[in-house]
C-alpha cells in the first residue's frame, strides 16, 4: 500500500427507495468484499438494514432513498445504513417472541456484529455494525 494512502477504505452506495435496491446493495457489498471471511455476515446486516430503512422510514416512499457506507480496515469491517427519516420510533435492538412476525432483524444484526450503534441525525438514522475480521495481532484476511 502506498505510504500516502490510508489504511481504512471507504464505499458509499445511495438507494432509491424500492424492494429491489435490497439486493442490489447486498451484490454491491459482496462485490467489495469478495473474498473476505465475513462477507456473507455483511451481506445480511445489509439486507437487514435496508429492509428496515424501507418498511420503517421515509426511505421506502415514492421519492425514498436509504445510503450505504463499507468502510473496510485491517481488522474491522463496518456497514452503516442510514433512512431518511419519517419514523415516530427509534430502530433498537428488541428479542422477538417466537410467535412474533417481526422485530427479529436487528437482533440478527445484533447477533452477527460484535457492535452495534444506533445514530439520529435530525432527518433520519443511521444504524451501523461494526465486525470484527481479526484481532490485533492475528493476521488480517
Amino acid at each position: 500500500m502506498h505510504e500516502y494512502m490510508s489504511r481504512v477504505r471507504v464505499w458509499g452506495l445511495t438507494c432509491p427507495g424500492f424492494s429491489e435496491e435490497v439486493s442490489r446493495a447486498r451484490r454491491w457489498t459482496r462485490d467489495i468484499l469478495t473474498g473476505h471471511p465475513r462477507a456473507d455476515d455483511v451481506a445480511v446486516i445489509v439486507s437487514e438494514l435496508g429492509t428496515n430503512a424501507l418498511l420503517y422510514t421515509a426511505s421506502g416512499g415514492r421519492t425514498g432513498v436509504f445510503h450505504v457506507a463499507l468502510a473496510l480496515s485491517e481488522h474491522v469491517v463496518a456497514i452503516s445504513v442510514t433512512d431518511a427519516g419519517g419514523s415516530e420510533t427509534t430502530p433498537k435492538v428488541t428479542h422477538a417472541d417466537e410467535d412474533a412476525q417481526r422485530g427479529r432483524g436487528l437482533g440478527m444484526v445484533n447477533t452477527l456484529a460484535h457492535t452495534v450503534a444506533i445514530h439520529d441525525n435530525g432527518r433520519g438514522h443511521t444504524v451501523t455494525a461494526e465486525l470484527l475480521t481479526s484481532l490485533p495481532g492475528d493476521h488480517p484476511w
